[in-house]
C-alpha cells in the first residue's frame, strides 16, 4: 500500500464524500464502459493443449494468499472475535488532514481532545443514576493504565451500571457468548452490600433484553482486582445488530459506592473454538477462498507512525491483561488482542503458511520524507536482534530462549517458517540498501532455509537493491484496469530481463483502484468519477488477467495477495476490499473481487501444460491451462477483457470423459452491495454441447466480461 503521506486523505475524501456504509452500498459514481487495453476483436481463438509431451512446470502451490493488517478495522471490530469496543481503554482513534500554513499532513481532531490517541470513554454509556470516568490511580497492570470509575450515588434506585456498544453493534443470536471483566472496590465507598452482578445482552432501539445471567458474589477483594465470568447463551436471535452488552447492579445494593474496571470482553463463538480467536463466520469465509499463506502484521501498520509506535513483536504475547496495544497507523489504537501467537494459530487451524513481516528499523512520519524515520546504520544491530528473537520464538525449540517462553504460552512444538519478509514498501526509503544488507546477513545466517523476501528493488529511481540469489521481490501495484492487461506478459521473462535469474516474486499488494483515466494516473484522492470502492467485474477481469499471467510463470511468480483484505463498513481507510461486513453477518459482502479469487484458488493444477494458439492471440481472450495429477484433470482459464462473445475451440491430445465449467460474468460495472450481495458470484457455465469427446476437441462461446475455469476429466 502506499506510504501514509500520500493516502491520509484518502479516507478523509471517502468520508466527505459520503463514502460510509449507507453510501458505498447504494451506488457507485464511476463509470466505465470498456477496458482501454482491450482489442476488440471477436474472430476466432484455437488452442491446442499438450498433456502426453511437451515441457511442464511445476505450478506455484502456494500463489494464492492473504494479506492482512489492522486497517479499517479489519482485526479489531473484525475478524478478532472480540465484540467489546474500547475493551480496556487503551487508546483513541485521530483524523489527519492539511493545517494552513503547516506542511504535510497534521492530526486534525482527536476523539481525546487534549491527548490525540489518548484514552476516551467512547461507545460505553451510563445504565441508571451513575457517573462514569476514566481513572489512572487503579491500573489493572503495568500494561493497562486506565480503568473505568463506576460511581453510583446515595439516592441511586432501580438498575444501575454500564453498557458497551460494540463495534457499531453486536450479533446476537443462539450461539454461547463468554463474558469477563475485572472489577475492584473502592474501600471507602463500598456498602459490602453486593451480592451479585448480572451481564446482559440487550436491544439499543427497545426494552427488549434477550439474555441475562447473574454472576454471584462473595466479599470483593479491595487490594487486587477480581476477575468475573459468566457465559450467556441466548434462544432467540435478535431481529438486529443494534444490541449491547450490559453490566448492571441492583442499586439497593450499591448505593454510594466507587467500582474500577477494565478488561470487558465478550466473545461469540470463535473459529474452530479457539479462545481470544478469530470472528467464526468472517474466518469461515475467508477459509472458503482456499487460501495457501497469509502475510502479517503488515503493511503500513508494522512500521507504525514512529519508532516508538512501530509493531513490537513481544508486546502482543501471554495474557492480555499485559498487551498495552499501540497507536496503529491506520487513525486508531490497536488493541494487540490478535498477536504473533494468535496470528501462528489462525495460520495453523487453517492448514496455511505464515508469511511473516518483520521491522526493519524504518517507520512512518506524519510528515512524511524519505529520510525522517530510519534506524542509523550503527544502530541497526538493535533491530536485526529483535528480528532474531521473533523467528527464535516462531521456530526454535524449547531448550531456546523465546521457544521456551512459546511453550510456557501453551505451543511447546515449533512452527513451520518457510517465508519471512524484510520490511514493507522500502522503496519509499533511501536507506534501505544498508537496512536490508545488515538483517539479511544476520537472518539468513541464523536461518539458511528461510527465504527472505526484499521490499524494495528498482522502484526508487536512484536505488536498485541487489537481490540474494535465491530470495524474493514484493511488487506492489494499485492500479487501473488498463495497466493489469498492458502487464499480462511482465513476468514472461522478467528473470533474464533483470539479470535475476535466480529471484523469484511475490505480488503482495495489488487490486484495480479506479477506472481508465486519460492521464493514466491513479488519482488517490478517490474522487467519486474515478474511484472504484467496491468491487467490479471491471476490477475481476482485470486482476484476473493479472493473474493468469503469474500462473503461466510458475518459476518466477511465487505467490499473490489481493490487499487490502477486508474492511468495516462503518469506518474504514482504505477501498476498494475484497469482502466488507458490519456487526450484523447478514450483512457481510463477498466482492467481485473475492469470488475471483475464490476461482482461481480452488482450481489449481500440479503442472502447467504447453497451450498453442493455431487462430487468435492474447486481448481479447488470457488463457493458462494446468493439469492436477492427483485427480487427471486439466483445467482451463480463459478471462474474456472485451464487449464481444469470442468463439473458442480447445483441442486436447487426450479425450475426456467429461467437462464442466465454471464462470463468473456480468456488465462491466456490475457489483455486489448490501441488500444484493449475490448480484456476481461463480456459476454453472451455461453449456449445451457435447461434454465428452474421444477426440479431445471442446467447443464454446466465451461470454464477454467474464472470467471462467473449464475442467476436463481425463
Amino acid at each position: 500500500m502506499l506510504k501514509l503521506w500520500e493516502i491520509l486523505a484518502v479516507g478523509a475524501a471517502a468520508l466527505a464524500h459520503g463514502a460510509t456504509g449507507s453510501r458505498l452500498v447504494s451506488r457507485q459514481e464511476s463509470f466505465t464502459n470498456y477496458i482501454n487495453a482491450t482489442r476488440d476483436d471477436d474472430s476466432k481463438v484455437s488452442l491446442q493443449i499438450t498433456t502426453q509431451s511437451g515441457e511442464r512446470n511445476v505450478t506455484a502451490p502456494d500463489l494464492y494468499g492473504l494479506f492482512f493488517e489492522d486497517i479499517s478495522h479489519s482485526i479489531d471490530g473484525g475478524v478478532y472475535g472480540e465484540l467489546i469496543q474500547n475493551r480496556a481503554f487503551q487508546g483513541s482513534g485521530v483524523k489527519f488532514g492539511s493545517i494552513d500554513g503547516i506542511p504535510y499532513q497534521s492530526i486534525i481532531s482527536s476523539e481525546n481532545p487534549y491527548v490525540p490517541f489518548g484514552p476516551v470513554l467512547k461507545s460505553w454509556r451510563p445504565i441508571g443514576d451513575v457517573k462514569l470516568s476514566l481513572d489512572i490511580l487503579h491500573p489493572l497492570s503495568e500494561a493497562l493504565p486506565t480503568v473505568m470509575q463506576i460511581d453510583i450515588p446515595n439516592n441511586a434506585t432501580g438498575e444501575v451500571g454500564f453498557l458497551n456498544e460494540g463495534w457499531w453493534g453486536m450479533d446476537v443470536r443462539p450461539q454461547t457468548y463468554n463474558a469477563s471483566f475485572y472489577i475492584l472496590p473502592n474501600p471507602l465507598r463500598n456498602s459490602s452490600n453486593l451480592t451479585h452482578v448480572d451481564v446482559s445482552l440487550r436491544s439499543n432501539l427497545t426494552d427488549d433484553v434477550w439474555v441475562t445471567e447473574s454472576i454471584p458474589l462473595g466479599n470483593l477483594s479491595y487490594f487486587d482486582y477480581t476477575k468475573l465470568h459468566a457465559q450467556l447463551e441466548p434462544t432467540v436471535q435478535a431481529p438486529n445488530s443494534n444490541n449491547t452488552f450490559a453490566v448492571t447492579f441492583d442499586a439497593s445494593e450499591v448505593r454510594g459506592c466507587t467500582f474500577y474496571v477494565s478488561l470487558i470482553s465478550l466473545f461469540g463463538e470463535t473459529y474452530k473454538g479457539r479462545p481470544n480467536g478469530l470472528r467464526k463466520d468472517l474466518a469461515e469465509h475467508i477459509k472458503e477462498m482456499n487460501p495457501a499463506f497469509l502475510r502479517w502484521p503488515g503493511g503500513n501498520n508494522l512500521e507504525g507512525l514512529s519508532i516508538a509506535s512501530r509493531f513490537k513483536w513481544r508486546q502482543t504475547l501471554g495474557d492480555i491483561r499485559d498487551r498495552p496495544g499501540r497507536v496503529g497507523t491506520w487513525d486508531y489504537y490497536n488493541t494487540d488482542g490478535l498477536g504473533l501467537l494468535e496470528f501462528l494459530h489462525w495460520c495453523e487451524d487453517m492448514e496455511i503458511k505464515p508469511l511473516l513481516t518483520v521491522y526493519a528499523g524504518y517507520s512512518l512520519n506524519l510528515a512524511g520524507g524519505n529520510w525522517s524515520v530510519s534506524y542509523p546504520e550503527d544502530r541497526m544491530g538493535e533491530v536485526l536482534q529483535e528480528a532474531l528473537d521473533e523467528l527464535e520464538y516462531v521456530t526454535g525449540n524449547t531448550s531456546t530462549r523465546y521457544g521456551a517462553l512459546r511453550a510456557q504460552h501453551g505451543h511447546p512444538e515449533p512452527f513451520d517458517l518457510e517465508i519471512v519478509e524484510i520490511g514493507n514498501e522500502d522503496f519509499f526509503s533511501y536507506t534501505y540498501p544498508y537496512r536490508f544488507r545488515i538483517l539479511y546477513d544476520g537472518l539468513k545466517e541464523a536461518h539458511p532455509n528461510i527465504t527472505f523476501i526484499s521490499s524494495q528493488y528498482d522502484e526508487n529511481s536512484n536505488i536498485t537493491i541487489e537481490l540474494p540469489p535465491g530470495e524474493m521481490y514484493d511488487a506492489h501495484d494499485y492500479r487501473e484496469p488498463k495497466w493489469f492487461l498492458e502487464n499480462f506478459g511482465r513476468w514472461d521473462n522478467w528473470q533474464e530481463e533483470t539479470n535475476n535469474s535466480d529471484i523469484t516474486v511475490f505480488l503482495g499488494e495489488y487490486s484495480v483502484f479506479g477506472i481508465d483515466e486519460p492521464d493514466q494516473l491513479v488519482n488517490f484522492s478517490n474522487p467519486l468519477e474515478e474511484h472504484i470502492f467496491f468491487p467490479r467485474i471491471v476490477s475481476a477481469v482485470a486482476e484476473g488477467t493479472y493473474a493468469i499471467g503469474a500462473e503461466r510463470n510458475p518459476n518466477t511468480v511465487r505467490l499473490q495477495s489481493y490487499a487490502p483484505a477486508i474492511a468495516n463498513l462503518n469506518d474504514f481507510d482504505w477501498s476498494p476490499n475484497f469482502l466488507t461486513f458490519s456487526a450484523d453477518p447478514s450483512q457481510t459482502i463477498l466482492s467481485v473481487t473475492y469470488w475471483q479469487q475464490w476461482l482461481f484458488a480452488h482450481f489449481r493444477g500440479t503442472q502447467t501444460l504447453p497451450v498453442a494458439n493455431s487462430e487468435g492471440d492474447f486481448n481479447p481472450l488470457f488463457w493458462v491451462a494446468t493439469i492436477d495429477e492427483p485427480l487427471n484433470a486439466v483445467y482451463l482459464k480463459v478471462v474474456n477483457a472485451g464487449n464481444l462473445t469470442v468463439p473458442l475451440d480447445v483441442d486436447l491430445d487426450s479425450p475426456y470423459n467429461n467437462v464442466n465449467g465454471t464462470i463468473l460474468t456480468g456488465e462491466l460495472n456490475d457489483y455486489n452491495y448490501k441488500n444484493n450481495q449475490t448480484a456476481v458470484v461463480p456459476r454453472p457455465v451455461n453449456y449445451t454441447g457435447e461434454t465428452s469427446n474421444s477426440d479431445g476437441v471442446f467447443s464454446w462461446e466465451v461470454p464477454p466480461y467474464s472470467l471462467t475455469v473449464l475442467q476436463f476429466d481425463l
